[in-house]
């Protein structure tokens, strides 16, 4: 069969359109990935909660700068243990995950 100047191929008669495969990923791909994304918003969620004593003007009474302190240092000591967390998560991940062939530990 020839092909058409500027077209796609005759499929041959009798056979059927060719569809593309659903796509699917690995479940542990998909874990890895989200736990990278997980690890790339954490540093936007902390800049968010470490702003939020600005909002606090608003309040009648001013808040103590001891309460703040404890709270930005609070803030502070979650992201250090999320970041922690994460870590030993991404870690696993790469240790389950099947090596590609030809590749040598």
């Amino acid at each position: 069969m020839t092909r058409p100047p500027g077209g796609v191929p005759p499929r041959p008669p009798g056979k059927p359109p060719a569809r593309h495969a659903p796509f699917q990923i690995e479940r542990q791909s998909f874990r890895r990935r989200r736990l990278i994304d997980a690890a790339c918003a954490l540093p936007l969620l902390g800049w968010v909660l470490w702003w939020l004593p600005l909002l606090w003007r608003g309040a009648d009474a001013p808040m103590p700068a001891s309460l703040v302190l404890v709270y930005i240092f609070g803030i502070w000591l979650g992201l250090a243990l999320a970041a922690a967390r994460l870590v030993r998560l991404l870690g696993r991940a790469r240790n389950t995950s099947p090596l590609p062939e030809g590749d040598d530990p």
